[in-house]
C-alpha cells in the first residue's frame, strides 16, 4: 500500500522580512525554511484554537485566594526577616 501524495501549499505576498525572520528562525532550528514552515502548520493545525486555550485555562484557572490571604502572606514574610 503506497501513501497518497501530501497536497502542496503556495503562498504569496509575503513580506521580505517575514521570509528573512522566518529564515533565521528556521536556520536556528537547524532546519529548512519547508521543514521549518511544516512544522508551524502542522502544530498549528493540530492543537487548539487560541481563543478555545484561553477559555480552558480560564476555566480551570483556581481563585480561591483572596486578598486577605495575600496581605496575610506579605505579612508572615516580613516578620521573618
Amino acid at each position: 500500500m503506497q501513501n497518497a501524495p501530501m497536497p502542496a501549499l503556495t503562498i504569496r505576498d509575503v513580506s521580505d522580512e517575514a521570509v528573512r525572520v522566518l529564515k533565521m528562525r528556521a536556520a536556528e532550528a537547524g532546519q529548512s525554511l519547508q521543514t521549518y514552515l511544516r512544522s508551524l502548520i502542522e502544530r498549528e493545525a493540530t492543537g487548539p484554537p487560541l481563543a478555545e486555550a484561553v477559555e480552558r485555562a480560564r476555566r480551570d484557572a483556581v481563585s480561591d485566594i483572596t486578598t486577605a490571604d495575600i496581605l496575610s502572606a506579605i505579612d508572615d514574610e516580613r516578620a521573618g526577616r
